[in-house]
């Protein structure tokens, strides 16, 4: 299904783009085309609304998915919140997180959006004078209190590409024979770090390549 992101990994060029996205504080979407190439719509406060659909001219034109109408949905902000519209113009219905929208529905940060066959993510960071990342990092990314074992972890998560050996964070056993702990332990502490960085609910994969993007800005450069 092309842009629902949930049968490829994302490049870590993907992911430093949206780790930078989330550091503005400033509410964004994002989505990838039929070649999975990503694009990130920022939605500042000069922004009145935001069309959906098939047509080019489209603030997020998704012309490559037959699935979604030529004017599709819009979406506007109310207050201080974004929400979605489809007042039934679309063929194909709107939804969030599976279920259908019907007229106006207030978005919550990490919640999906699928016009068509394709998804939309919507992204709330937290104000916070744009420090705070997918990390959720209190002040800056170098805050963040890690263990030692932590930080050997993370520095071994990312050494495959760090080194350019690979395009994929390392494996669990690769990471168990670099910190001398068994893979049962590996994976315990992988965990405590998916959940503190908030990426738990995310596939397998894609957690593992986020928090290697996030270990590169918590990381100093000598650790690797």
């Amino acid at each position: 299904m092309s842009g629902t992101g949930d049968t490829w990994q994302p490049s870590p060029r993907d992911l430093k783009a949206l780790i930078e996205a989330e550091r503005t504080g400033i509410p964004f979407v994002y989505w990838h085309d039929a070649d999975r190439v990503q694009h990130i719509l920022m939605l500042g406060r000069d922004r009145a609304r935001v069309t959906i659909g098939r047509r080019e001219q489209s603030d997020i034109p998704l012309s490559w998915d037959d699935e979604v109408s030529r004017a599709h949905a819009i979406l506007e902000p109310v207050g201080e919140s974004w929400t979605v519209v489809d007042d039934g113009l679309s063929r194909n219905g709107s939804y969030v997180n599976g279920a259908r929208v019907s007229g106006r529905r207030r978005l919550n940060d990490k919640e999906r959006m699928c016009f068509g066959k394709t998804y939309v993510t919507y992204r709330e960071p937290s104000s916070g004078g744009g420090s705070e990342s997918t990390a959720r990092a209190p002040h800056s990314p170098s805050a963040v209190p890690l263990t030692e074992t932590q930080r050997r972890i993370l520095v071994a998560l990312c050494r495959p590409i760090v080194e350019s050996t690979s395009t994929t964070p390392a494996t669990n056993p690769q990471i168990a024979e670099e910190v001398h702990l068994s893979v049962d332990a590996v994976k315990a502490h992988l965990r405590a770090l998916f959940d503190r960085f908030g990426l738990s609910e995310l596939p397998q994969n894609e957690k593992r390549t986020r928090l290697e993007a996030i270990a590169r800005t918590l990381l100093a450069p000598h650790e690797f």
